[in-house]
């Protein structure tokens, strides 16, 4: 022992061996602090899309998905999983590791399916995944044939009224579809739905005479409607558009109710860290503010509302509840 040591009280002692145990302890400490810190940097981020690549919510994600990986120092792979009408990515999603590194582009249709889905998957989309981040809304366009003698939602509930009339969708339980089917029960018309694999085809056959009108996604319509192959009668928000705007919104049509939007979001395993989650959030709707993300946002016919796990919260559970009424008053199932 050295003579310091051997001519110190017991209680120096004590104190210079406690202190030299967390001297030795400290390196160890703050490695497991660093090691179990998130993000890690040049980790890879898993963003799952349920979707092929090259759609509205593909786009998005690969816009955010860059400028996450640059912002946490990560590397994003982007992983499209399309299939069972969104379903096959989610349940991927919900499978994942809840660490941070795997998260879930969702949109509209899984609120959806939330209902249509209930008791035919072995998971839960409101219970197994945890809100992060909503990033924006695409509005719902009601289009027409460009010579169609529909010129106005009037017009429309008035047709439907005199005749048998058909509207295409980009397929079950999507956002034209539901669109539709909550016209339906607002006006008290039939409106025959005809689904179809996507919705080009659908357009496609809206623009040769073959169907009466889609409740399309403003992105896949747009282009159209600017060239004057279709006519866009109606666009269901509560605020005109700036790149459409002549088209009314269907709350001026007097149907405020007829309010829908394409979204697109992020979730992660419900197990996730809320720690995890809440900088996963701050980065997004950071993201969502950054000027040419707003600018290649609103050019692909996005409205940007960020909102962080709280509000989106929020959102998820009434779009839900939403979606489930007029689910269930219009008999729609998965089949």
């Amino acid at each position: 022992m050295s003579q310091f040591a051997s001519s110190a009280s017991p209680l120096t002692r004590r104190s210079l061996l406690a202190a030299a145990a967390l001297a030795l302890a400290a390196p160890a400490a703050s490695w497991a602090q660093s090691d179990a810190a998130y993000p890690k940097a040049g980790s890879v981020l898993r963003y799952i899309v349920p979707f092929t690549p090259g759609g509205l919510t593909d786009v998005m994600a690969r816009l955010v998905g860059q400028h996450l990986g640059e912002r946490m120092n990560l590397n994003v792979l982007i992983d499209n999983k399309p299939g069972a009408g969104a379903m096959l990515g989610a349940e991927a999603a919900v499978r994942s590791a809840a660490d941070g590194y795997n998260i879930l582009a969702v949109n509209m249709t899984h609120s959806v399916n939330a209902t249509l889905f209930q008791g035919r998957v072995k998971f839960d989309l409101s219970k197994d995944l945890k809100p992060v981040a909503f990033l924006a809304g695409s509005p719902v366009l009601v289009v027409v044939p460009a010579n169609s003698p529909i010129h106005s939602l009037e017009d429309l509930v008035k047709g439907a009224k005199q005749k048998p009339l058909n509207a295409g969708s980009s397929g079950l339980g999507t956002p034209s579809h539901l669109s539709l089917a909550l016209f339906n029960q607002l006006n008290g018309t039939s409106i025959q739905h005809i689904p179809y694999k996507g919705g080009s085809p659908s357009l496609s056959d809206l623009m040769a005479g073959q169907l009466d009108v889609i409740f399309s996604n403003f992105p896949e319509s747009i282009p159209f409607v600017k060239a004057g192959k279709l006519r866009a009668i109606a666009i269901a928000t509560d605020q005109r558009n700036a790149q459409v705007p002549e088209v009314p919104t269907t709350a001026e049509a007097g149907m405020p109710k007829l309010n829908v939007e394409q979204w697109t979001a992020v979730m992660v395993p419900a197990a996730t860290p809320d720690a995890v989650v809440n900088t996963l959030s701050q980065a997004l709707v950071q993201i969502m503010q950054i000027p040419e993300v707003v600018a290649r946002s609103t050019e692909l016919g996005f409205r940007v509302d960020p909102k962080g796990p709280a509000e989106f919260a929020q959102f998820w559970n009434a779009e839900v509840q939403r979606w489930s009424e007029v689910i269930q008053a219009a008999g729609i199932t998965a089949d």
